[in-house]
């Protein structure tokens, strides 16, 4: 099973569309994510992560609805 996470764009870095990446925050870790797959991501956006990979670009209410449905399955799971 995969699972892919929304997390928040908080930097840019690069200009090159095929190696830019950025710095995402996930609930207070930020790491660093490729862009390729989502070369309209922008400072602010939400972008969904597989793998370190952004797939796609949510827009926020979508990515308030998924985070809250993921601490629903945490909680469930505890």
């Amino acid at each position: 099973m995969c699972l892919a996470v929304p997390g928040q764009v908080l930097a840019i870095l690069g200009d090159d569309e095929l190696t830019r990446s950025a710095r995402v925050a996930f609930g207070g870790i930020v790491k660093e994510i490729a862009l390729a797959f989502a070369p309209g991501a922008r400072v602010g956006d939400y972008v969904l992560v597989h793998a370190g990979v952004a797939i796609a670009v949510l827009d926020a209410e979508e990515a308030a609805r998924t985070l809250a449905d993921l601490a629903t399955l945490a909680e469930d799971a505890a």
